[in-house]
């Protein structure tokens, strides 16, 4: 056991031990009286000192102490009870600290690290699996990583374990703590703190990795930057619950999957390591056997099957679930066996009679049809020893029946149980029905992209070639798109379809389809096709192990990934002939995609002096198409007219290949592919493969950005990845939050991720550069009304960057900055879209591409705003502006400056105003077109051009701006020339003191007009706030002020997640 670091001054005390091993740091130590050396007077001397100087318990015999380099100080550090358990101890310690303690440069850091080392693993020693084990420690680590980290209380800590980070060669040892959301380090050695929070959302590789430094340690990379996590006590249970985060991170946020309120994973606020155990072995008992996705894994045992047909017992397990029992072999015999329990007497009386059902009649001598009813005969044969339908036993003979190709009459029924498809059916009686009845007539985009690929489906077969194949193929896929929106309908469904339909009934294709789409192949059939992609890294990693030649002959292997995407996406299919491509099929069904690989490596391999000789893609392309045409299946019952031309089928100095010999090769080469090994590959590879659609998204938003804002490259790539984790952070807590929607890969780039108005307030408060807290809730609702044009209630990063980029973070211009104020406080107009400010097409739904190429056309061609385009501001939204002005003021070092200036431009428009009306009221002779007629809004008034008087009063305004009373003594001498004297009708008046003064706040100095003005009886133009603020230094200064956008980024990004409390 390890113990606490205890310091031993004398190595050989009293020659109490003898050394056994030593290196430079440890030493392992026997204690004299014990092995060899028992018998004798050293050995009763040592046992008698035992038993008188330690009364409390007798002293392990073997131990291992730890050398300080260039020390006489030995420190006590492991002890044990036997060789066997102390040299577990010295192992462990020569794999993970020996070769990495050569990294230090001093013994006194040598000492801390292999201490802190020591303590960690004493701790997590004693940690319990599970917090229901021990509650009151890991009530204590949930308490240290909200400490920590600071993250939301929400957030639930899965479990936690010492570990060491390294950064560069050096390591740092520490906590790894594991939660729902995020995956965490902290460590402190020597006054070195180190601190790591990534979400599990962002990490795009997760695996185990071995150097020479470090013996065994878990690689993560996040944003294309390795972290390393070594000297792990529990390495692979570390790395597997980090696995299960990652991929449940995964199915939340991208996969948008839902669970059911009994689901071990429903809730992310209660997610424990039992229930992600739980959710992990449903998953492998239901893809290993088959079954439909409302199974769940009862209970397992041990046991012995009696296997009639060949008289012995098989070691397996029992697994037991709600409707099915089924068992799987462990001694390597590959026998499994599926019983449903509602059939469990049907069973035994079909077992009993089995064996009468074989009856073999030869009748034709056509070798190929010989050959067809000898391949019935051996499936019988089968049948009668291993039983037929979902009680048959699966054996060896099993797949060596499936590699030689199932006969025509029975390859329906076996493609049905190899796939479980027979269980879907079986459990769900009428849905096929219902579902026709449901979508029958019914209008959608994947209805209309099933009619346009009917015809395209196995043209050249006759089952196609009439309205009765054709209606059941487009029946199959309708109801099919209507079960599953959210795959719909893709291309490549319509060719697996027909195929299906050529063996089987027609509910029966339907719900061998669901199988593919939904069990056997996921992801495969959407608009990003992320599970053939996934599949394709798997295969490049297969092709670096098996193929190593072709891999020295051509270093990117993306070639044969995108050649090979056919393959995989309708199973040989579309490259074979229609005779040889269903054997293929066969397989698939029997092992999943583990034949497809297996059979792309064996079509590889058998043309891979062609391909050595290759120069380019072309030609590589072009051999391995001819070598496709050359497949043929000589076995095949089919007859010619259906049987498909290949090109070179004349062509006699083409050697031929038929498809069962290439099967068989494939299984004897690479058969021993296990689909473990496969499914491990698929969950690693799928983090990468998701991250570069993410990162390929990100670089096409941002070079279509870049070109609009002056924000530095690194400043965007920043700002994304806070737009992006923005929408991510608002769906960590919470139960199929309805924001994950927001999230839609088969939109256009810029419309994948968007924010509604609660993500928006949140990131635009922390990115804004102005304190404006008393307020900053409705500052940032106006804010969203102003970006969101197209009034879907979402706003793209396009959207959401030029409006912060052009409008306040880097943006000089003290006009625009102004402008965007101004108009964040005038009302929204029902229908009014200002020019300038359309920055994507509207609209969530699917996207025209005409229309959004013509706007796009627009905003090329778009002029800037004219500031005379805004509408007037009226009395409640100047007052608003007012207040606002006053909040961004706050906390700056001119305060008080800047508030006696706002005073000053407020009493000085007011009085204006006052003025104006007055001169209105005393010569009404001068302008009758101006007399009101009608009542009208003031806020939407045309806005005059600014006259030169205009200009007049402001030069002279600002020769002296400091000085309020001059402001006071010469404004009057202008009121007659303000713009509003010539645009507003004549109405009563009062003075601004009761209304303006109060509600702005204004400094004890601010003036005052002699009369009050009632709600809605004046309004300003941009125009006149401008002139009157540009008089004003102090504000000017404030406003052209350069802003840290850097620093801004990283206060964001430092306050993101705590913003989320």
């Amino acid at each position: 056991m390890w113990l606490k670091p205890e310091e031993v001054l004398l190595k050989n005390a009293l020659k109490l031990w003898v050394t056994e091993k030593s290196n430079d740091y440890f030493v392992l130590q026997r204690r004299r009286g014990y092995g060899e050396d028992s018998g004798g007077l050293t050995g009763l001397l040592v046992g008698t000192l035992d038993t008188v100087l330690d009364s409390t318990a007798k002293v392990a015999p073997f131990r291992i102490i730890h050398q300080t380099p260039d020390s006489q100080v030995y420190w006590n550090i492991a002890c044990g009870a036997s060789l066997e358990e102390i040299s577990q101890h010295w192992d462990w310690l020569q794999q993970n600290i020996t070769r990495t303690l050569s990294v230090f440069d001093s013994g006194e850091d040598i000492t801390s690290f292999v201490q802190g080392k020591i303590r960690g693993l004493i701790a997590e020693e004693g940690t319990s699996a599970s917090d229901e084990e021990d509650p009151e420690r890991f009530r204590e680590a949930v308490l240290r990583f909200e400490r920590l980290f600071g993250l939301p209380q929400r957030e639930k800590l899965v479990t936690y374990f010492s570990c060491s980070y390294w950064r560069g060669r050096v390591p740092n040892q520490g906590w790894i703590y594991l939660s729902t959301n995020f995956l965490c380090f902290y460590s402190y050695m020597l006054g070195n703190e180190v601190k790591l929070v990534y979400p599990w959302d962002e990490v795009s590789r997760l695996e185990r990795t071995s150097s020479v430094l470090l013996a065994e340690s878990i690689r993560v990379c996040v944003r294309g930057e390795d972290h390393f996590f070594s000297m792990l006590l529990r390495l692979q249970q570390t790395y597997v619950i980090m696995q299960q985060l990652a991929d449940y991170a995964i199915v939340r946020f991208f996969d948008k999957e839902t669970f059911n309120a009994e689901h071990p994973l429903a809730n992310p606020l209660h997610i424990t390591q039992r229930a992600l155990e739980i959710h992990a072995r449903n998953q492998s008992f239901r893809a290993f056997f088959r079954l439909p996705q409302e199974e769940n894994l009862c209970e397992v045992y041990e046991s012995f099957l009696w296997v009639p047909f060949c008289h012995v017992n098989t070691l397996g397990k029992i697994c037991v679930s709600e409707n099915y029992l089924c068992f799987a072999s462990q001694d390597g015999s590959q026998c499994h066996l599926i019983i449903p329990l509602w059939e469990v007497r049907i069973l035994q009386i079909f077992l009993q009679t089995a064996k009468n059902f074989f009856n073999c009649i030869f009748g034709q001598i056509n070798s190929t049809l010989l050959k067809e009813r000898m391949k019935e005969q051996s499936w019988q044969i089968h049948f009668a020893e291993y039983g037929r339908g979902t009680g048959m036993f699966c054996t060896k003979k099993t797949r060596d029946l499936i590699v030689r190709g199932v006969p025509e009459t029975l390859r329906g029924e076996l493609w049905m149980l190899f796939s479980g498809a027979v269980h879907d059916m079986a459990s769900h009686p009428g849905y096929y029905g219902r579902l026709l009845e449901e979508c029958m007539g019914s209008s959608s985009l994947a209805c209309d992209e099933i009619e346009r690929d009917l015809h395209r489906s196995l043209p050249e077969h006759p089952a196609f070639q009439s309205d009765t194949g054709i209606s059941a193929l487009r029946r199959v896929l309708t109801a099919y798109a209507h079960r599953n929106p959210k795959i719909g309908y893709c291309q490549a469904m319509n060719i697996l379809t027909s195929v299906l339909l050529l063996y089987a009934k027609e509910e029966e294709a339907f719900w061998l389809l669901v199988a593919v789409c939904e069990r056997m192949l996921p992801d495969y059939f959407n608009r990003r096709i992320i599970g053939a992609l996934v599949d394709q890294a798997v295969f490049e990693e297969l092709i670096r192990e098996h193929l190593t030649q072709l891999t020295e002959h051509m270093t990117d292997l993306s070639f044969f990934s995108s050649v090979s995407l056919s393959w995989f996406l309708t199973l040989f299919i579309s490259v074979l002939p229609i005779e040889s491509a269903v054997n293929v099929v066969d397989c698939f069904f029997y092992d999943g995609i583990k034949a497809i690989l297996q059979l792309g490596l064996a079509v590889l391999d058998y043309n891979m002096d062609n391909l050595l000789c290759c120069h380019d893609d072309a030609e590589a392309v072009t051999v391995l198409n001819r070598f496709f045409d050359s497949v043929t299946n000589k076995d095949s019952p089919l007859p010619v007219t259906v049987q498909h031309a290949s090109a070179t089928a004349n062509d006699k100095s083409i050697q031929k290949v038929d498809i069962s010999n290439l099967i068989k090769e494939a299984y004897e080469k690479y058969g021993d592919i296990r689909t473990e090994e496969v499914e491990k590959m698929r969950k690693r590879n799928k983090l990468y493969v998701i991250q570069t659609l993410e990162d390929t998204t990100k670089q096409n938003v941002l070079r279509v950005v870049a070109q609009d804002v002056k924000f530095s490259a690194a400043q965007l790539d920043e700002l994304y990845m806070l737009f992006k984790r923005q929408h991510f952070v608002s769906c960590y807590w919470s139960v199929c939050s309805p924001a994950l929607q927001n999230h839609d890969p088969s939109l256009p780039y810029l419309d994948q991720y968007q924010l509604d108005q609660s993500q928006f307030s949140s990131l635009f408060n922390l990115l804004q550069p102005w304190t404006t807290h008393t307020h900053a809730r409705s500052l940032a609702r106006s804010a969203f009304r102003l970006l969101d044009k197209n009034g879907d209630g979402l706003v793209n990063f396009k959207e959401f960057i030029c409006g912060l980029g052009k409008r306040t973070l880097t943006q000089e211009s003290f006009t625009e900055k102004l402008k965007f104020l101004f108009k964040l406080h005038l009302q929204p107009v029902q229908g009014a879209v200002y020019k300038s400010d359309v920055f994507c097409p509207s609209g969530h739904a699917k996207v025209d591409l005409q229309e959004y190429l013509k706007q796009w056309q627009e905003d090329l061609q778009r002029r800037e705003e004219n500031i005379k385009d805004l509408p007037r501001i009226n009395q409640v939204q100047f007052i608003g502006l007012t207040k606002t002005l006053y909040g961004v003021f706050h906390g700056d070092e001119e305060e008080e400056s800047l508030y006696r200036a706002v005073a000053r431009v407020t009493s000085l428009l007011l009085r204006m105003e006052e003025v104006g009306r007055k001169l209105q009221e005393s010569s009404p002779q001068k302008m009758p077109q101006n007399t009101p007629t009608s009542t009208a809004q003031p806020e939407t008034s045309p806005t005059l051009p600014t006259s030169p008087e205009t200009e007049t009063l402001t030069e002279g305004e600002g020769n002296q701006p400091d000085s309020p009373v001059s402001q006071q003594e010469t404004a009057p001498s202008h009121s007659d020339i303000t713009p509003t004297s010539t645009s507003r009708p004549s109405t009563p008046t009062s003075s601004p003191t009761g209304t303006s003064s109060p509600v702005l706040d204004t400094p004890t100095d601010t003036p005052s007009s002699p009369s009050t003005l009632r709600d809605g009886d004046w309004s300003f133009s941009f125009e006149q706030i401008l002139a009157s603020l540009l008089n004003e230094p102090s504000v000017v200064r404030f406003f052209e002020r350069a802003i840290d956008t850097d620093s801004l980024i990283a206060h964001a990004r430092k306050n993101q997640l705590k913003d989320a409390h």
